[in-house]
């Protein structure tokens, strides 16, 4: 091989800490696509979530990411990824796992490579499912000593749902994920009162390319966008529409790309959010230092899991620490 790298691309099963739900349905296990990059003396690695929501599955996952071995014998590089696969889960998990073989290598941590500061603990938003307002009041009560909570919504009754949220936790800010589950006439009735109740941010009321309305409308509450946000190719079209962006990796293609959006983003005049699918702390630990200076964090899916890899990324309540660089970077 001309650079020796060994590529491997397995599913991986998780359990969830109980049921997630969002509007979209529920689920009690994850799966993930874990990559591992070994040059022989070392070895990198990388997380995906592939997500039905954009036609992505595990084995389609798999298979376009073992297409490349070829490409790697013959010195694909970290550079040339970018545009030898488009965005998405199959070239995030092949990206992070360069970062993490670059590291090992070097003996240096991703930030320093990456020419960034070096990162500090990180206030994590903590994740309310989906459920009937008793049940998420009595989720949001067992929960309110943490400084951040976010709520999914999308149903007939979201404004119940967050009166419940805020009776069981009256101290916590709020953000909430319509997951594209709203009308713009829907946005316009529950915002003000949402605001008053404390909501500091939506997430993506309009299903994606139906959103061209928020820019005729006045948005008392903050929106971020989320599906409609993949890539600095996104931006430009949510000029005018969103307040913020909801960076993730599965959605940029990996760290590579997620720092550069992240960048211009914020030229751009967009606040940042740094998101992430339901993960391990695999999958979390190259958000983290995308998520470094970020108005809000959304980096918890290691603590809505039963189980996760080993190191894990340490939580202190919301606080998120660094990665070990036994687990990445």
């Amino acid at each position: 091989m001309a650079n020796g790298l060994k590529l491997t691309a397995v599913e991986d099963v998780f359990p969830v800490a109980g049921t997630f739900t969002i509007s979209r349905g529920s689920r009690t296990e994850i799966r993930v696509v874990t990559v591992t990059l070994s040059d022989g003396a070392h070895e990198g690695r990388g997380e995906c979530v592939p997500y039905a929501r954009y036609g992505e599955t595990v084995d389609g996952v798999i298979d376009t990411i073992l297409g490349t071995a070829k490409d790697l014998e013959n010195g694909l590089d970290r550079l040339a990824l970018q545009t030898r696969l488009p965005g998405g889960a199959a070239r995030n998990a092949l990206d992070c796992a360069f970062w993490d073989l670059e590291a090992k290598r070097a003996g240096k941590p991703v930030w320093q490579i990456a020419g960034l500061a070096a990162p500090r603990s990180i206030e994590t938003a903590f994740t309310l499912s989906l459920g009937a307002p008793e049940s998420m009041r009595e989720a949001a009560a067992k929960n309110a000593h943490r400084p951040l909570l976010k709520v999914k919504l999308g149903t007939d009754d979201d404004l119940g749902r967050i009166e419940a949220v805020r009776s069981g936790a009256p101290d916590a800010r709020i953000i909430v994920d319509a997951n594209e589950g709203w009308t713009v006439e829907q946005y316009q009735a529950l915002a003000p009162t949402l605001v008053r109740l404390g909501v500091a941010l939506v997430e993506q009321p309009l299903p994606a390319g139906q959103d061209d309305a928020l820019s005729r409308i006045e948005r008392v509450l903050p929106i971020c966008a989320d599906e409609s946000c993949h890539d600095r190719a996104s931006l430009a079209k949510l000029a005018g529409k969103y307040d913020a962006i909801n960076i993730k990796l599965d959605k940029t293609g990996g760290l590579t790309e997620a720092l550069l959006m992240r960048d211009a983003a914020v030229a751009a005049g967009f606040d940042i959010m740094v998101g992430c699918m339901l993960g391990t702390s695999l999958a979390m630990a190259p958000a983290f230092l995308v998520a470094q200076g970020a108005s809000f964090a959304d980096l918890d899916g290691p603590l809505l899991l039963a189980a996760d890899r080993e190191p894990p990324i340490r939580y202190d309540g919301s606080i998120m620490h660094a990665p070990e660089p036994a687990l990445w970077g």
